[in-house]
């Protein structure tokens, strides 16, 4: 999935988002996902290009990474990956590479980057889960960068927020992932 705003002014900053299902707004109208309010909320001098795709792999999202980059050339980059490869229980020092090799080719194409941190079900075993969600943290402070430690505070185990199949936030949880994620996107547009 990717959707864009208004065509590109002279001052206009641009923020890509890179993730999954969730962000890709799986199970909900179009208009409705966390991504296209964020979208709304934010003024007219942003360009936000959302390219998320539901199944994204931090794989599939490293190897799209470049040619997002030259194409969009955005100024904060938001990455929320990695929950697929937990849930079909990848190693974690693969994801950790994937995830590291992304910053880093954000970083040195001049993007702020945000990462969206995530947890897995404890019936994954307590070392893997404990394991998958440390990386977030251990990414953010080895790149000094912004953390949002998880992104589905509030959601998580509530089911009256998650769809039907177990996984998935609904329409109700799209403006808590807004309020998650857009405080600490709005502290990276003021710095830029």
């Amino acid at each position: 999935m990717l959707t864009l705003a208004s065509p590109l002014s002279a001052n206009q900053q641009t923020i890509v988002i890179l993730g999954d299902s969730i962000s890709a707004g799986y199970g909900i109208a179009a208009d409705k996902g966390w991504v296209e309010l964020l979208r709304q909320e934010l003024n007219e001098n942003m360009l936000i290009i959302n390219a998320s795709i539901s199944g994204e792999t931090s794989a599939g999202g490293l190897a799209r990474t470049d040619a997002i980059l030259e194409r969009h050339n955005p100024d904060i980059f938001v990455l929320e990956l990695g929950g697929n490869d937990g849930l079909r229980g990848y190693p974690l020092d693969t994801l950790k590479d994937n995830l590291s090799l992304i910053i880093e080719k954000a970083s040195s194409s001049g993007s702020q980057v945000i990462l969206l941190g995530m947890r897995i079900p404890p019936n994954y075993g307590r070392r893997y889960s404990e394991g998958f969600y440390n990386i977030y943290q251990e990414l953010a402070d080895k790149y000094s960068i912004r953390l949002v430690p998880f992104f589905l505070e509030g959601i998580g185990g509530n089911n009256q927020l998650i769809q039907a199949d177990g996984i998935h936030p609904n329409t109700n949880a799209q403006p808590i992932l807004l309020n998650n994620a857009k405080p600490i996107i709005e502290e990276a547009l003021r710095r830029e």
